[in-house]
């Protein structure tokens, strides 16, 4: 029988979940890769729990993670600019919510992925990743997509895991009354930058408020520009993101993306009313990167025939909770539990309906949890943003409940055939 041909059109977080979550002995998996060295920033990264315990449990990636220095982040703490701490919040989730919420370096999580993606020692037929290979179009019928090169690929289910900027989402929302949605300015912008510890911790007056070989997340906050930091690879680097809105800006940012180069005297000019402790990872960074914050509304769909949208693709979200590489890990478990044994009695050569009806399953699964975390996530940012958004009635703590007690679809759907639950929560 022809194998279930499975199509992931981008190879970042999101389209490497999916190829683990779809791996199987009679499924093809290509991943295509617009980039030519495919491979991740310099910036770290965390997972809520509700994503931890996928990857590093369902997938058995815990030990790989750790072998690259990966960190349970034990608290949360804000600080004024006199130094002073206002809040802290202990992050211990393992007996609430059976697993942690972790920090890697981005790329180390890329990598792990990849090989769980990619490695011949792991159940299921490896995917394969295809390099220099943007995609232009779709036809969501046919399940073709083309390269920029004119070549043609077709497969059984396309999955686009293209991003924000989304080719695919144009493919899918073609025919929709609504349009193509298209990324929305948030009203903040980013700075990112990586400061080995060691460089910190010389520096006596930062030293003296943080140190930054603990495992926790720190956010300075100033008027209407904030800090938000926290260590990597077992305390060695400094990931540190600087927000501003974007009036304050001294750069034209309306192109900017991961990575695009910002100027570092010009983010010191922005933070220049900051006490020297607070500007001293600004100074010290090497390289920063500039990042518009941009995220999504609801789309009236994430599906059309045989192709499905994921992560930020679908749902792209403001990070304030942390949760756009989380959601982005959900929606690849929901498409491993709702096409488990897809194939196995044909059904991938019995036309587009067939996959059609399943991805459909997993948009009904996602699309209220994932729409409700964008909201709020967007509501947090306030007033920094005014988006026109529905607010989620949730406090702090409600939230945190509602984001990391998730269950997964595997769980959903088994209890959903028992008809006891109506909503993916």
């Amino acid at each position: 029988m022809e194998p279930f041909k499975i199509i992931i059109v981008g190879g970042g977080i999101a389209g490497l979940a999916a190829a683990i979550a779809l791996r199987g002995e009679d499924r093809e998996i290509l991943i295509l890769e617009q980039s030519a060295l495919h491979r991740e920033i310099g910036a770290t990264i965390s997972l809520q729990p509700n994503a931890s315990k996928i990857v590093e449990g369902q997938w058995g990636l815990a030990a790989a993670l750790h072998a690259q220095g990966s960190m349970v982040d034990a608290a949360f703490e804000v600080y004024d600019l006199a130094g002073r701490l206002q809040n802290r919040i202990p992050l211990s989730t393992r007996e609430k919510y059976g697993a942690e919420r972790m920090i890697y370096h981005r790329a180390d999580l890329h990598e792990a992925l990849k090989h769980r993606a990619t490695g011949a020692e792991f159940p299921g037929r490896a995917a394969s990743i295809r390099v220099s290979s943007r995609v232009r179009a779709c036809d969501c019928a046919r399940g073709a997509v083309q390269l920029e090169s004119g070549e043609v690929l077709t497969a059984h289910l396309v999955i686009g895991a293209d991003g924000i900027k989304s080719v695919m989402r144009r493919a899918v929302l073609e025919s929709s009354k609504t349009g193509i949605n298209e990324p929305l300015p948030t009203g903040l912008c980013a700075y990112r930058m990586m400061v080995p510890t060691a460089d910190l911790v010389r520096e006596p007056a930062f030293a003296a408020v943080i140190d930054p070989r603990l495992p926790k997340t720190t956010m300075v906050i100033g008027g209407d520009r904030r800090l938000i930091m926290g260590p990597a690879r077992r305390g060695s680097i400094y990931g540190v993101v600087a927000l501003v809105p974007d009036e304050r800006m001294h750069e034209d940012s309306a192109e900017t993306s991961w990575t695009t180069e910002g100027d570092r005297d010009k983010m010191l000019q922005t933070f220049a009313d900051f006490p020297a402790w607070a500007q001293t990872p600004l100074r010290l960074a090497a390289g920063v990167g500039l990042w518009q914050l941009r995220d999504l509304d609801p789309l009236p769909t994430w599906c059309r025939d045989r192709v499905i949208l994921i992560g930020d693709a679908a749902h792209a979200m403001l990070p304030t909770q942390g949760q756009g590489a989380s959601q982005a890990i959900e929606d690849a478990e929901a498409l491993g539990a709702f096409f488990a044994g897809f194939e196995r009695d044909g059904r991938h050569l019995k036309g587009a309906d067939e996959v059609s009806r399943v991805t459909r399953e997993v948009f009904d699964c996602r699309f209220d949890r994932a729409s409700t975390i964008q909201a709020y996530s967007r509501q947090v940012a306030r007033p920094a943003t005014d988006a026109d958004t529905t607010r989620v009635a949730m406090n702090p703590a409600e939230f945190m409940d509602y984001n990391c007690s998730y269950e997964g679809a595997a769980a959903w759907s088994q209890r959903q055939r028992e008809g006891k639950v109506v909503e993916c929560h």
